[in-house]
């Protein structure tokens, strides 16, 4: 069009300064400082943001970026995310129950919330299981976590939620880490928790249960929040498929593999 009418006659029918309109075409043509910096910070979210396989938002780029020495206020991190069209995964809502506390078997008191902190490895363990949706059906996951490393020092996987997963799990924490005696492993009421055979386990190598009271999350909070990490990560993106055979040391499967990278052992 303006091609066809002088600039000025274009830019006073569309109610604009002609002096605007050249502001525009230069900072089009010539960017300013501040435009190849938000160019450059772009691609690194984008870099970021394909690294944790689309799941970070704002907030966790804005602390990678921290990491690598770069100091930018979330609001900008938000907005260049928007124009990307980048956002994080969100967290899905349905829940398998993975806790049976309906049983008749003996209940360890809550030892966990009358010690002090961990100041070393070894002293303070907990124990969950969680669930995995693959497209044969549901597979349970169990592990124990070391409250002072936050690593995981025992797991294991299974298409049943028994007994024997979680003696699977304390298996591999006992093989792997040899604790000393004394050591309290916390966990929920859950059957298999509360078990004549995980009980018996557990005083074969000198542990000492501790459980939550009931309806009382908090007392699991940092194993809670490892599940979400797992899952929203490595999980959520992808379609598993279940072997024959899920356990904890021999035969793993190609969907094992996938939360062994982020399990540590």
């Amino acid at each position: 069009m303006k091609s066809d009418y002088p600039i000025l006659i274009l830019c006073e029918h569309l109610e604009v300064s002609a002096s605007g309109y050249y502001d525009w075409l230069n900072r089009r043509t010539a960017p300013g400082p501040r435009a190849l910096a938000n160019q450059t910070l772009a691609q690194q979210i984008k870099a970021i943001h394909a690294q944790s396989r689309q799941t970070y938002g704002s907030p966790r780029i804005v602390d990678e970026l921290r990491k690598q020495g770069y100091r930018h206020g979330r609001n900008r991190i938000a907005r260049l995310m928007r124009q990307a069209e980048l956002c994080g995964r969100q967290q899905r809502r349905y829940r398998v129950q993975t806790t049976d506390s309906n049983h008749d078997q003996p209940i360890a008191p809550n030892y966990l919330a009358q010690v002090p902190k961990a100041t070393a490895p070894n002293q303070l363990w907990v124990a969950d299981i969680t669930y995995i949706e693959t497209r044969e059906g549901w597979l349970y996951l169990a592990a124990i976590l070391d409250l002072y490393s936050r690593k995981i020092v025992g797991w294991a996987m299974c298409q049943h939620i028994d007994t024997s997963l979680v003696l699977k799990a304390l298996a591999m924490a006992l093989l792997h880490r040899q604790p000393p005696a004394s050591l309290l492993i916390h966990s929920d009421r859950g059957v298999q928790y509360a078990s004549a055979d995980y009980r018996q386990a557990l005083a074969q190598a000198g542990l000492v249960a501790s459980m939550s009271r009931k309806a009382n999350c908090y007392d699991n909070a940092t194993m809670e929040s490892f599940w979400s990490t797992l899952k929203l990560e490595l999980v959520y993106r992808r379609t598993l498929h279940r072997g024959r055979r899920h356990h904890s040391s021999h035969n793993i499967k190609p969907h094992q593999i996938l939360v062994f990278k982020i399990l540590g052992n």
